[in-house]
């Protein structure tokens, strides 16, 4: 059972935060959180402030070689550096794109450094996208921006003919950001978490579900199953195992109903090729023989042997083609360091 090898088309995280993977270690913050706003002011929002592009060149290329190794061919990215905004969103996408992987990233606006801050986000948005980058408008949620700041990103996007994307009722801090954002929401619009949206809360767009950082993060389930929208799976920054991150949405929606299949959260994961239909083209071949839901939601372990991006092996089995590993990993740890130093 499972024996041989099977291929798959790429996988897709569907939300992440590539800034994040120097994270690992980090000094223990001020003061010990003890909420969600808690670990966003203690936590993520000292760890982005500190970001340079180095950092953050480093930091994609980690995180870009962690996915190629988990079989995950593209990543769709929400980017925060707000003391180094500007070209950070083509530092990641070419740091994705050295490694071998698809990237559509974007910066997450918002006011929470003045309106300066915002509209250097804006730009920087439109800037990459002008020149030519896949990405989206990024807003990092409704409750740190101002109105006049979620209209500037939603219309940035639609005059681009992109979606915007933006984190969405995380966590109680932002139980009104469905409603803020009501009138301007569009169906390419990307959703991230959504845990305490309604059930018939009526936004268009695609919904990023992300059990393993709600969990961490003690916002609770986001029972995605409840929605009408699309699903689709990412990690919100805790790497890019996707057969890691299927099996968890397996347990955590068996837990809510005991005749729950593999098959709905694979339907999660598969969505996310929808989000970037490049990967459709993409072959993975697996060190499992059978790519059933049934099979990878109870099978640990699973590795891919071989990946092929745009025709080229960019994953083989000596590891990846294009970069030296052990060199991306020894460069992000004296990234990390630094960023620790700041800290």
């Amino acid at each position: 059972m499972g024996e041989g090898r099977a291929a798959t088309k790429g996988m897709v995280c569907a939300h992440h935060h590539l800034y994040s993977a120097l994270a690992r270690g980090m000094p223990a913050p001020p003061e010990t959180p003890t909420s969600f706003l808690g670990i966003l002011e203690q936590v993520w929002w000292r760890l982005d402030m500190a970001l340079d592009l180095e950092m953050i060149r480093w930091s994609a290329m980690l995180g870009a070689l962690e996915a190629l190794e988990s079989g995950t061919t593209a990543i769709i990215d929400h980017h925060e550096s707000p003391a180094a905004i500007e070209g950070s969103l083509s530092v990641i996408a070419d740091a994705c794109a050295e490694v071998g992987v698809r990237v559509v990233t974007s910066y997450g606006v918002t006011d929470r450094h003045g309106p300066d801050g915002a509209r250097r986000g804006l730009a920087e948005n439109e800037r990459y996208l002008r020149s030519g980058g896949r990405g989206m408008v990024g807003i990092h949620a409704a409750f740190t921006c101002e109105r006049e700041t979620l209209e500037a990103a939603a219309g940035l996007a639609a005059d681009l003919g992109v979606g915007v994307h933006i984190h969405v009722a995380e966590g109680e801090v932002d139980r009104d950001g469905p409603e803020a954002i009501r009138d301007l929401a569009r169906a390419d619009w990307l959703i991230a978490h959504g845990v305490y949206l309604e059930d018939d809360h009526g936004l268009p767009g695609t919904i990023a579900h992300n059990p393993r950082s709600n969990l961490n993060n003690a916002v609770g389930y986001a029972r995605p199953f409840r929605f009408a929208n699309r699903v689709a799976l990412g990690t919100d920054g805790i790497g890019a195992d996707m057969l890691d991150e299927f099996r968890l949405a397996y347990v955590m929606h068996r837990s809510a109903h005991v005749t729950a299949s593999p098959d709905t959260a694979w339907s999660w994961l598969e969505a996310g090729r929808d989000l970037v239909p490049e990967t459709a083209a993409d072959i993975v071949t697996w060190s499992y023989g059978t790519i059933d839901p049934w099979h990878l939601a109870f099978t640990t372990g699973v590795r891919p042997v071989e990946v092929v991006v745009d025709g080229e092996v960019v994953l083989g089995t000596d590891g990846p083609t294009r970069v030296d590993a052990a060199e991306i990993r020894a460069k992000a740890a004296e990234q990390a360091q630094r960023l620790f130093a700041r800290l």
